[in-house]
């Protein structure tokens, strides 16, 4: 590593030595661009700005709770980046977030949104608030006390959220329905809303469509086919539902799905009507657990990596750091040969390079998961010119948007020197997009 990039990483970890997973997603971006350094050092200046957020927005959230208890939560927004576009990036509620969370997500989302090609930049929110077991008057409360002070922060043409964990389609309509009370405007302010009301054809599809197509690219540039892959997925979600379903119509055969109390497998692969089963299931907030099928195996306490003797493809689709090194062995020793990434930095960087030494290919979530980001721009431009596209329409935007992705990403792996480094080449498609535009306007 060049020592002025390593003096700029020290200077990171002494700002904010405590925010574990903030470090780790800057050290992942940085250490794979050293061929880019090496090859345009002009890019090493832009670093220490692009590092550091623009702005960071902290605040209380004081509801009432269904036995007229005043409950108070943290909020946040960081909003990273607007180099090429309004602030966009979405909100996630869970107990888990704190700032280093949403700022590894922030800075994530800069690259993500660049590899769209669409004009967004980059921020992330959230709140410690866990809308599980919440009844949907106490949702709404959190949700319009949380807007109060959300919305001195936001505007179509300054920062525009959208939904994450714990952010469906219910919190975002509460939201939404409190920005209009207030600002007094209908405008596209949130993505992810309904359609009918703002919203876009394909939204919820987004990101796990996008994900199995970036994956069908990647097997299509080799000659291969998706037909008969054995595809581990884990999360029972939006994206691994969506991902299942077009998994399943090229051919695929899903293996299995997972929650936070453990992983469904199903060793001949899921059938669509099993896949509705569980859609049912999480959509009525159950758990795995309540699946039923005669050939079904529940593991309680276990996530799908370690549990099947083949596989061919692995979409980790629930959280971050939820694949370590001894994940990616097992998968490495028993087949897999596809890493696709579903939720947002999920494998733990022991675990990424575990897998590239097998010579598999690798796809970062800032690439593959970035058909979420994308159509949300596609809504933002649906609202701005106040038109609704079909469902076909959006859907081949979206596949015309990920096959860009990962055809600049290999495309740029290959000029580096690095073909098949699918890591570098994402990265550095993501950064020199942001890096010119900040060196153009005067900001490093």
């Amino acid at each position: 590593m060049k020592e002025e990039v390593k003096a700029i990483l020290d200077t990171v970890r002494q700002r904010d030595p405590d925010q574990t997973e903030f470090l780790q997603a800057v050290d992942e971006v940085v250490e794979s661009l050293g061929p880019l350094f090496e090859k345009e050092p002009k890019y090493i200046k832009v670093l220490a700005a692009l590092i550091e957020p623009e702005r960071v927005v902290q605040f209380r959230i004081p509801w009432m709770n269904d036995k007229n208890e005043m409950v108070v939560n943290r909020g946040f927004r960081v909003q990273y980046n607007q180099a090429i576009g309004p602030y966009k990036g979405g909100l996630r509620f869970h107990p888990s977030v704190n700032l280093s969370i949403i700022k590894f997500l922030g800075f994530e989302q800069i690259f993500k949104n660049a590899l769209t090609t669409l004009p967004m930049g980059g921020g992330k929110g959230g709140s410690d608030f866990d809308p599980k077991g919440k009844s949907d008057a106490e949702v709404l409360r959190f949700c319009q006390s949380m807007m109060t002070e959300l919305s001195r922060y936001i505007g179509p043409d300054v920062d525009v959220p959208a939904g994450d964990i714990g952010v469906g389609g219910r919190e975002i309509g509460f939201l939404f329905g409190q920005y209009k009370r207030m600002a007094g405007e209908h405008s596209g302010v949130l993505t992810g809303k309904g359609y009918g009301w703002g919203g876009s054809l394909i939204r919820p599809e987004a990101t796990g469509y996008g994900a199995v197509y970036a994956l069908k690219c990647c097997i299509d540039e080799q000659g291969k086919s998706m037909e008969g892959l054995r595809v581990l997925i884990s999360g029972s979600g939006n994206v691994a539902q969506f991902a299942a379903e077009k998994c399943l119509h090229f051919g695929a055969k899903v293996i299995s799905f997972s929650d936070s109390n453990g992983t469904i497998i199903e060793p001949n692969g899921f059938t669509r009507e099993q896949v509705d089963q569980v859609v049912a299931i999480k959509t009525a907030r159950g758990r795995c657990s309540e699946y039923k099928s005669e050939t079904g195996q529940y593991h309680a306490g276990k996530r799908p990596w370690q549990l099947v003797d083949q596989a061919d493809v692995a979409l980790p689709s629930a959280t971050q750091n939820e694949l370590d090194d001894a994940d990616a062995a097992y998968l490495v020793a028993h087949g897999v040969k596809y890493l696709f990434e579903g939720a947002n930095m999920p494998s733990t960087p022991a675990a990424i390079e575990v897998f590239k030494a097998s010579g598999g290919a690798y796809f970062p979530a800032k690439a593959a998961n970035a058909g979420g980001v994308a159509v949300s721009g596609l809504e933002m431009a649906q609202n701005s010119v106040r038109y609704f596209w079909t469902r076909e329409e959006v859907d081949q935007k979206l596949q015309r948007i990920m096959s860009d992705i990962w055809r600049q990403s290999s495309e740029t792996a290959k000029a580096l020197g690095h073909p098949g480094d699918y890591q570098l080449g994402a990265n550095a498609a993501g950064f020199k997009i942001v890096a010119d535009a900040m060196l153009a306007q005067g900001q490093a």
